[in-house]
């Protein structure tokens, strides 16, 4: 193969021209197709990188003001004057002073508040369920208030802890853990630790001296309220494509604890947990995830960064990310367009080089072509006006005015020849269309004399058999009379002999119709075919539930016809009674009326009959309407397709049939609106029939 292309190239300027021309665009473009597509899947990576780099920063930063927002409310309820004045007034008026506690923490927002001695211990506390001097001062927060500095952090509280500060916060923090796929293994089957904003602050008396401190905090399991308002904020309306959606969670080590992100519609996938890969990354090495992750059940371009206690440890994590899908249908929506102007542009390219290039080699083709046309005999092979005025368009004019000359010459030599050859031809057209009038004359002479020997016979056979077929019938009828009741072991058998002699009258009444049909043509009247139709079906009802066969009638001709209705009703039958015993394991027998228009002028009507049978083979189309031809062995004169013709075409009309093996056959009727009869229809009817019977 190799070789032939290299040969072809070696002789053909046009290869050449061609490969010089095309050899940018066909290395060219997958190159810069392929740089463009690596180019725009790093831009793209970056992109997202940055987009939740900064969406991090912002949720960090909301997080952290919520932090020193609990802080803020601490230490102003450790100022207040309220509590100020408790505390000068009596100290150890427990009960009045948790009630203020509890009225200060409702307005501040805390989900607990204690306030501490000088040693640290819980004096009063908003709720009345505490272990009263319960020391808190190895917590870093309290530690730093007795020391005179207001302090805030995040802390993570076993269940005890939470019920020490309040069994209604045990039962907040508690949640159920969901087996999450490609999550750490965890023996446990639900989380009841909770995660804290710890706060605490100095309270000193009217004169400066310190009385202890305030510790106070919110809980942050199941703070909903908290995320959905980071994740409005992070990601307000318009800042995401459409079809994407935000989410923002809170971890306890790798459990979601609040999260807007959602297990099923309506329900929030709270208890599910992060994978092991980002829990090793964040909460292991202490580093922040931005990139691609699996969240509960779609990728989500995603932010993780490490949440740490007061003592240095991390304790959960804070996640931004949003759904990656539309992005990525984005991106590729972008390249694709990008691909497909790469594309185009390289096809007009294309395109308008080959037009240039064609001026180029086009006249040194029609010069070669020419050539080749010459040695091969042609003489009037010429290159023709080429569109060039270069040197390749001079040498073209120059070769067409050496070929004229030769040719010329030729001419000279070669025009008596060819008078000569022309005057044989002539002689020769003229014999064989002579011999062709005789060929037809004879074929329609032996037509004519083979249907006049059939009418003869026939009709003398008709006489001949009708006699004693009457005399037959006749004895039966008074063998019948006379035996009376003694004939009735032999009912059966005369009953038989009875059929079988009607069936021969039948037989030589057809014989009879096809020879002499003028002797059975009754009169003419208005039909209408519908009508006919109608009746048809009605006379072959029992055929038809017998065969169940189905019956679609579409009656749509609106003018009638001049035609004997008798005559007309028996080709119906016979067309139908055909197509039912085409189906003998039932189908669907199609029966349609229309009008005949020839150049939008009425003609008549058409009908056609349809059946759904095994279809009649391609070899005996052309002989369907011959006289005697059947394919139902045993049974069939092969008389009633023959005439069923002969009384269509007796009044202008013809029938037309068109079959596929397999598929069914349809026979088409077309009558006219005004008979148009035929003075002698015998000697053509048969030379005709071969064109009606198409496939």
């Amino acid at each position: 193969m190799l070789p032939r292309l290299a040969e072809r190239f070696r002789r053909s300027v046009r290869a050449k021209l061609l490969a010089l021309v095309l050899a940018p665009l066909a290395v060219g473009v997958p190159i810069l197709l392929g740089l463009v597509w690596t180019w725009g899947s790093e831009s793209y990576q970056r992109l997202l990188t940055y987009k939740i780099s900064s969406d991090m920063v912002t949720a960090h930063e909301y997080f952290d003001r919520v932090r020193i927002g609990v802080g803020h409310e601490v230490a102003a309820a450790a100022e207040s004057h309220r509590l100020a004045l408790r505390l000068a007034h009596d100290p150890r008026a427990q009960m009045e002073l948790s009630a203020l506690l509890a009225n200060l923490a409702v307005a501040r927002g805390l989900d607990f508040l204690h306030f501490l001695d000088r040693d640290g211990r819980i004096v009063a506390s908003a709720h009345n369920e505490f272990s009263s001097g319960e020391a808190r001062a190895a917590w870093p927060v309290v530690a730093a208030a007795l020391a005179g500095q207001a302090h805030t952090t995040v802390e993570r509280l076993s269940a005890e802890q939470l019920a020490g500060i309040d069994p209604a916060l045990r039962r907040r923090a508690r949640l159920d853990l969901v087996p999450t796929r490609a999550a750490a293994p965890d023996p446990r089957s639900f989380e009841d630790r909770g995660l804290i904003i710890h706060a605490a602050a100095p309270v000193v008396d009217v004169g400066g001296r310190p009385l202890g401190a305030l510790e106070g905090g919110v809980l942050l399991n199941g703070n909903l309220e908290m995320v959905d308002r980071i994740n409005a904020i992070v990601y307000r309306d318009g800042s995401l494509p459409l079809g994407s959606r935000g989410t923002a969670t809170l971890f306890l080590d790798d459990v979601r604890i609040a999260t807007n992100v959602r297990l099923f519609e309506g329900q929030r996938a709270l208890g599910t947990r992060v994978s092991a890969a980002v829990r090793e990354r964040v909460l292991g090495r202490g580093e922040t995830w931005l990139g691609t992750a699996f969240v509960v059940s779609d990728d989500y371009v995603s932010g993780y960064e490490p949440v740490v206690d007061g003592h240095g440890e991390r304790v959960g994590m804070l996640y931004v990310g949003f759904l990656e899908e539309p992005f990525r249908n984005a991106m590729r929506l972008a390249m694709g367009a990008l691909f497909l102007l790469f594309i185009v542009l390289s096809g007009l390219g294309t395109v308008l080089s080959l037009r240039w290039a064609r001026s180029v080699f086009q006249p040194i083709e029609r010069m070669n072509a020419v050539i080749q046309r010459a040695e091969q005999g042609e003489a009037g092979a010429r290159v023709g006006e080429v569109a060039s005025r270069d040197e390749l368009g001079r040498l073209a004019g120059e070769f067409d005015h050496l070929l004229d000359t030769l040719a010329a010459k030729r001419e000279e030599l070669q025009r008596w020849a060819e008078e000569l050859d022309a005057k044989v031809a002539e002689r020769t057209r003229e014999l064989s269309e002579a011999n062709e009038h005789l060929r037809r004359a004879q074929q329609q002479l032996v037509m004519s004399e083979k249907l006049a020997a059939i009418g003869e016979l026939t009709a003398g056979v008709a006489h001949e058999i009708n006699n004693p077929v009457a005399v037959i019938q006749g004895n039966l009828d008074v063998l019948r009379d006379v035996l009376g009741d003694a004939a009735g072991p032999v009912r059966e058998e005369i009953r038989l002999i009875h059929q079988q002699a009607d069936r021969i009258r039948q037989i030589v009444t057809k014989l009879l119709q096809f020879a002499r049909p003028g002797e059975f043509a009754g009169y003419v009247e208005e039909v209408d075919v519908n009508a006919v139709l109608a009746d048809c079906l009605l006379l072959t009802r029992h055929n038809l539930e017998k065969g169940r066969i189905d019956v679609d009638l579409r009656e749509a001709a609106t003018v009638p016809v001049e035609i004997n209705r008798s005559e007309l009703q028996q080709v119906l039958i016979n067309l139908i009674v055909n197509a039912i015993q085409a189906m003998p394991e039932g189908g669907t027998l199609t029966l349609a009326s229309e009008n005949w228009l020839e150049h939008d002028q009425p003609m008549g009507a058409v009908l056609r009959v349809r059946d759904t049978g095994q279809g009649i083979a391609p070899e005996n189309l052309s002989n369907i309407f011959d006289p005697f031809f059947t394919t139902k062995k045993g049974s069939g004169t092969g008389l009633g397709l023959s005439i069923s013709y002969t009384i269509v075409e007796r009044y202008g009309g013809r029938i037309e049939v068109s079959s596929r093996p397999g598929e069914g056959a349809e026979f088409v009727v077309r009558l006219r609106r005004e008979p148009l009869y035929d003075a002698a229809p015998e000697a053509p009817r048969f030379a005709r029939r071969w064109d009606i019977a198409s496939a």
